[in-house]
């Protein structure tokens, strides 16, 4: 069975003229896209874990002294927009460009971004404008990516979902490396070298990208407007058919036959069988409204999650800087040494090792794509050791503020595949209880937050809070993370008519921005609710609402069920 598979696999590269050379099982194509994708997340997550902290730092320290209030909502517009512009780049792919020339122009308009705000220290105007162009090239660059990772395989093969699996590793690796050295960069060497760092990268991701393009074959090429009518006019009336002929597995047709004949007497054979072909239509059309329904139902639970999940850039750095203990003395502090050499020399450690199988498969026809690469890798390798030396150098540790949000990507590439295996051997339940969990565990993490900051006094300016609130908090968050996003997504694919996958998807990402915005503007409230009421109060709030709409989807689950008709 699998070598058939790999058979379909290989047929359907043939018929797009992708190099069928493959790397652990699936095509070389999808490292090449795992590499660019790695390098754009290092790119906008080193970026994003110095963003609230480098604002609300003092002036004296190099930052611009901005209040709490102030640096939420920026981050709100910030965070809102590059959810929102993906699905103009979209638009912008399929009409005009094609998926490459939109990822190129993409990664191009986000390098001149980073370069921009690596020289905010000249002018307040390249820190905006660096904003701006970061906000404009996601947008060309996140949809467009992700879409030629699916055309890669066939519509029905198992390793789809595992060639995901392995682009979605290649998106927290980049997470992770991004967070761990342009945050640590940015706050213990300068500001500007930490925006500089991520913008290099984005810069080596488009390259490798450009010289291996041909690896595609016409995966991503410009539009053909004459033979693109042609073929979605065909694919229009057979995705309508196929989903006709799915939605009436229900129906049964002998039983409908037999009811027509004996209420329909005096009907001719041609009026009863149009009787037959309405109701057919019509209960065709009740799965797909119902199934649109709950699409919505969960979009609308996601924009709580995601409320709740994204003060990790907000509200959750804040208390990070101001309210954590992260001065480190003695045992502790060597311990954490440690570790955090651990966390940063085994990640570099593993992605090279995917490295090193990809050019032994593509170097003699993409050399300069896996030479690129392979210098940036040896940048990498260079700050790594250069950061565990320099931390082992010196006495007392602090930890840096942007450390934490490491914790997010390195909980979801340790956590992944059991949770995978937990859905496929152990326990599978339905799509509205596994969001109905990751809200709750979501909100799990903070109240580990509430119960953590109980001791901070109202109106508090500081505090040194233990670390332990924040990692229990990220580990929560984590754990809810997949019980939601990849849970979200394949619900999305699964509930949406073939013909309005794309909306569909696009209203997803819209759901995203919608929370991250909220998360943002709610997270500006902080200092006036601590001081107010209390910091613990400020976190009890945002565990509350989650947790409503988390009894929502369990109370309305087997009604929900129902109107998925057979979709699990």
């Amino acid at each position: 069975m699998n070598q058939e598979k790999d058979q379909d696999l290989v047929h359907h590269l043939a018929k797009q003229g992708v190099d069928d050379k493959m790397v652990m099982g699936h095509p070389a194509s999808l490292f090449v896209l795992f590499f660019t994708e790695m390098w754009e997340r290092f790119s906008y997550y080193g970026m994003r874990a110095l963003l609230t902290v480098f604002l609300i730092t003092e002036i004296v320290k190099g930052g611009w002294g901005w209040t709490n209030a102030d640096a939420m909502e920026l981050y709100a517009w910030y965070t809102g927009l590059v959810y929102l512009t993906p699905l103009i780049g979209g638009m912008i792919a399929d009409k005009l460009t094609g998926y490459r020339k939109a990822i190129l122009w993409g990664a191009l308009i986000m390098t001149l971004g980073h370069a921009s705000m690596a020289l905010e220290g000249t002018s307040q105007s390249f820190f905006y404008l660096g904003l701006v162009l970061m906000i404009l090239g996601n947008g060309m660059f996140k949809p467009n990516i992700s879409s030629m990772v699916g055309q890669l395989y066939p519509n029905n093969s198992k390793k789809k979902d595992a060639g995901y699996t392995i682009f979605y590793m290649g998106i927290n690796s980049g997470a992770f490396l991004g967070m761990l050295l342009c945050g640590y960069i940015g706050e213990k060497v300068g500001w500007h070298y930490g925006f500089g760092l991520a913008g290099v990268f984005m810069f080596f991701g488009m390259i490798q990208f450009y010289f291996g393009q041909k690896i595609f074959g016409v995966i991503g090429e410009e539009p053909n407007p004459e033979k693109d009518k042609i073929i979605a006019a065909f694919n229009h009336v057979k995705q309508e058919e196929e989903e006709d002929n799915e939605n009436n597995k229900e129906f049964d047709t002998d039983l409908v036959k037999a009811e027509i004949d004996s209420k329909l007497t005096s009907a001719t054979e041609e009026e009863k069988n149009n009787v037959l072909i309405y109701l057919k239509k019509a209960f065709s059309d009740k799965i797909v409204r119902d199934r649109l329904i709950v699409a919505g139902s969960l979009m609308v639970a996601s924009i709580f999650f995601f409320f709740a999940f994204e003060q990790a850039g907000g509200s959750m750095t804040i208390f990070a800087k101001n309210y954590t203990q992260r001065v480190l003395e003695g045992n502790s502090g060597e311990i954490f040494k440690w570790v955090d050499a651990a966390l940063t020399i085994f990640p570099i450690l593993i992605v090279t090792w995917v490295l090193f199988k990809l050019s032994q498969q593509i170097f003699s026809k993409y050399p300069l794509t896996v030479i690129f690469t392979a210098i940036s890798f040896a940048i990498i390798w260079a700050l790594g050791i250069w950061k565990v030396n320099r931390e082992f150098s010196v006495e007392n540790t602090e930890v840096t503020v942007s450390w934490f949000q490491i914790l997010n990507s390195f909980f979801i590439i340790t956590l992944a595949s059991s949770f995978s295996k937990l859905w496929e051997k152990v326990w599978n339940p339905s799509g509205p209880v596994k969001f109905a969990f990751g809200l709750i565990l979501v909100a799990v993490g903070f109240l580990a937050l509430a119960y953590g900051s109980m001791s901070i006094p109202s109106g508090a300016q500081t505090a040194s809070v233990s670390m332990i609130w924040l990692i229990l908090a990220y580990f929560f968050h984590t754990t809810g993370e997949l019980c939601v996003s990849p849970v979200g997504l394949s619900y999305v694919s699964k509930l949406s008519p073939k013909k309005l996958a794309g909306l569909l998807f696009g209203l997803w990402f819209t759901a995203s921005a919608i929370a991250n915005f909220i998360a943002g503007m709610t997270g500006s409230y902080i200092d006036q609710i601590a001081e107010k009421y209390s910091m613990s109060t400020f976190f009890l709030i945002i565990a509350a609402l989650p947790i409503f709409v988390a009894l929502l989807l369990l109370i309305f689950n087997n009604k929900l069920k129902k109107m998925m008709h057979g979709i699990h």
